[in-house]
């Protein structure tokens, strides 16, 4: 199994291993025997937020804090490096215990992401910084090409807010309504109302904040339609 995973990194991100222990203890999840990829995953983060924080940087080089903060928050978050992780290939080569591989493990965001995370920082102890920085470049690819805009950096609670504002409305309030699910895979469901206004939207997801957003998402589609006709 350890070969594939060899061979894979060396087409997939064109790099090869000295030490393979540390590819090994990089795919390896909590959840099975052996060394497992926290710590590296740990290290890991850290790489990648030094690697784009440079490039958002020098791509850049007139955009405030802010904007530069927002723009990294959207490469280094757990839904884009799940993206790049499942593009890659790289759930086929976790290794899980039991449980994890019977409830799909290899195809959790999380663990996609703190996998992809530990194999930069695993990268970084076998060969440095360099080498790791160009994992993490051939990794995200296009992605440092291509960036979005200020708007779309906002998120969907901060724009709502500022739409709010800019009219003189009231704030939006966020209510849980309800939770349900395992422990480990729980959905919550969250109302969206805003003083002054009946409008009401329901958003959901695998947390309170991501519920939220999906609901402040709504809202913010269903004024701005209003405000149009």
């Amino acid at each position: 199994m350890l070969k594939k995973a060899e061979t894979w990194l060396r087409k997939s991100l064109d790099y090869q291993f000295n030490d393979v222990r540390l590819l090994e203890q990089s795919l390896t999840h909590r959840s099975a025997p052996g060394d497992n990829n926290e710590r590296l995953e740990f290290l890991g983060d850290a790489v990648l937020d030094f690697v784009i924080s440079e490039v958002v940087f020098r791509v850049h080089p007139f955009a405030p804090e802010g904007d530069l903060s927002r723009l990294r928050a959207s490469l280094v978050k757990d839904t884009t490096l799940a993206e790049l992780a499942a593009d890659l290939g790289l759930g086929e080569h976790l290794i899980l215990g039991s449980g994890e591989r019977k409830t799909g493990g290899h195809r959790r965001e999380s663990i996609l992401a703190d996998a992809l995370e530990a194999i930069f920082g695993a990268v970084y102890l076998d060969a440095g910084f360099d080498a790791a920085s160009k994992v993490v470049e051939r990794a995200f690819g296009e992605r440092l090409q291509v960036f979005p805009t200020v708007d779309e950096l906002r998120d969907p609670k901060t724009h709502l807010q500022e739409w709010l504002q800019a009219r003189q409305l009231g704030l939006p309030v966020y209510e849980l309504v309800k939770v349900t699910g395992q422990a480990h895979r729980q959905k919550f469901e969250v109302c969206c109302s805003v003083n002054g206004l009946e409008t009401t939207t329901s958003g959901s997801g695998t947390s309170r904040r991501n519920a939220e957003q999906d609901s402040a998402a709504s809202m913010l589609a269903q004024l701005s339609e209003s405000s149009v006709e």
